[in-house]
């Protein structure tokens, strides 16, 4: 089958100049974290398919997991062979994330023991440009529960067994050329039923393709080529699967705009744009959006900067140009830089650059309450995750917090891990999996 809609939204002149700077901006070093969403699998407790969780939100309703502890009260740890940003998953109570081995894109296995299985190693590693934040390994795997999905910053896209076999891989940077990102490529794949789905958005041909899961051959591919400030074109967001209609769909994040596309051959269902009115420059898409119910919570612009984040609520559903008639609500107060959205029994949740909390009433962005965790130098480029009403959010420095969330907000832990972390907790089987730059934690609940 050959790929097909290449020209639908290409309003991209055919040529532009590489625009990339030769010079590292700090500023801009959140776009090396690992952003990815997944299918809204039904699972047991042994499984955590994405690195957003079964239901692609960022939480779980298990429950009986640790809020407080020290890095030496760890049931084990092991080291990495190399510093990964990636989240690891779980499936069938077995671990499996990515890591730079020996100069090459590796995937390992671990069970929950901490005991390692089998390590592959897939072809040569692409070395960050950020080397304080950024990896090789910036996407998280995904399953679907009969094998594993990773990219890499190199362009390798694979699909391996759970036995470390590898099913099929490709270098799409040897197929399309180089991804033109100002930092390190993050966005993940996810899966479907028939294909894994992933985003190139970049200053350049940007598109969204679903590649057969069986043989990793492009089933097809949507063009997604808008003109926009500086920057704004690079994309490191997950899609986030839903329903549409009874089929299933998924939306795409960046540019400056939301588009919904049908799973299964990602014709273009729907858009809205005006998240950016004002056009202002060096807006990525990093932070990925949330479902719930019939809204979309989308992210736009960045918190690290004074005035320059956004929220909005999207109505899903509709047909063509839905700006102007599905925008429900929007905050210009608020926003956040990197962390993902979460949402946990009908409350959304953001974690913001330095450690605001805000629980938001989905369906009119209504504050519902503010809080703050314990503030320092590090800002915050791991996701949250929310685990039986409890809330996990780790700091850039290393340091992991636990806080009871819902009605209100209560601290109920502060537990320093000794080393920068970056990827996002997993709760699974009454333990916290944490990955930092040189291990991987193991805390389990007394």
């Amino acid at each position: 089958m050959k790929p097909n809609n290449l020209n639908a939204m290409n309003t991209k002149p055919a040529f532009r100049p590489n625009l990339l700077p030769t010079l590292a901006r700090p500023a801009l070093t959140l776009a090396l974290i690992t952003l990815a969403a997944g299918p809204a699998f039904s699972v047991g407790a042994g499984h955590w398919p994405t690195w957003r969780g079964p239901a692609g939100n960022n939480s779980t309703p298990a429950t009986g997991f640790p809020v407080k502890w020290s890095a030496d009260q760890a049931a084990w740890k092991v080291a990495l062979p190399g510093k990964g940003s990636s989240t690891p998953i779980v499936w069938n109570e077995l671990i499996y994330l990515t890591a730079p081995s020996d100069g090459q894109d590796s995937v390992l296995a671990f069970d929950l023991n901490g005991k390692k299985l089998w390590e592959t190693k897939l072809g040569a590693e692409s070395p960050p440009r950020h080397r304080t934040l950024g990896s090789s390994c910036n996407s998280s795997p995904v399953t679907d529960g009969k094998g594993l999905f990773v990219y890499f910053r190199s362009g390798r896209l694979a699909a391996l067994e759970f036995d470390g076999r590898v099913r099929w891989q490709k270098n799409l940077t040897e197929q399309f050329g180089p991804e033109n990102l100002f930092w390190d490529q993050g966005s993940s794949p996810v899966v479907t039923d028939q294909h894994v789905i992933l985003t190139r958005m970049h200053e350049g041909e940007s598109w969204v393709a679903g590649f057969d899961k069986a043989t990793g051959e492009i089933k097809w591919r949507q063009a997604r080529n808008y003109e926009v400030p500086r920057e704004n074109d690079n994309g490191y967001s997950t899609p986030v699967l839903f329903e549409q209609d009874g089929r299933k769909a998924f939306l795409v994040w960046g540019a400056d705009r939301v588009t919904a596309h049908d799973a299964t051959d990602g014709r273009l269902l729907w858009q809205a744009g005006d998240f950016n009115p004002e056009a202002t420059a060096f807006w990525p898409a990093i932070s990925s959006p949330v479902v719930h119910g019939n809204m979309a919570i989308i992210p736009a612009g960045r918190d690290d900067r004074p005035r320059q984040s956004r929220v909005h609520g999207i109505r899903l559903g509709g047909s063509g140009d839905v700006t102007a008639t599905h925008r429900v609500w929007k905050r210009e107060d608020l926003g956040v830089f990197v962390p993902a959205l979460a949402e946990y029994e009908g409350r959304v949740y953001l974690l913001r650059h330095r450690g605001e909390v805000v629980s938001l009433d989905p369906a009119t962005g209504r504050t519902i309450w503010t809080a703050s965790l314990p503030q320092a130098a590090a800002p915050y480029y791991s996701s949250p995750v929310i685990a039986g009403g409890v809330l996990y959010a780790a700091r850039e420095d290393g340091v992991v917090f636990a806080a009871r969330v819902g009605e209100k907000f209560e601290l109920l832990g502060e537990n320093p891990m000794g080393e920068r972390i970056i990827a996002t907790p997993v709760p699974v089987t009454n333990r916290l999996l944490i990955r930092g730059d040189r291990h991987l934690f193991c805390i389990a609940a007394k």
